[in-house]
């Protein structure tokens, strides 16, 4: 999860099993790079590196735009 993504983040997709960002739409680096990736990416969610923490088990479902905190808060 990030508050956006440029082209300097693109190795990082590589090690990462989702994408989050606070800004940007489908066609924003961050969503073309994931689905070349084959990542599941949410776009344009506000406050999420506010609301979310490292290691917090989350679902991210890229089809439906939904971010789901899994177990309620850990």
């Amino acid at each position: 999860m990030a508050p956006l993504t440029n082209p300097s983040w693109t190795p990082l997709f590589a090690i990462a099993s989702a994408v989050i960002t606070e800004v940007g739409g489908i066609l924003s680096h961050g969503a073309i790079v994931a689905r070349e990736y084959g990542i599941p990416a949410v776009m344009s969610v506000p406050g999420a590196t506010q609301n979310l923490s490292d290691g917090q088990m989350i679902t991210v479902d890229g089809n439906r735009g939904m971010v789901l905190v899994e177990g309620g808060e850990t």
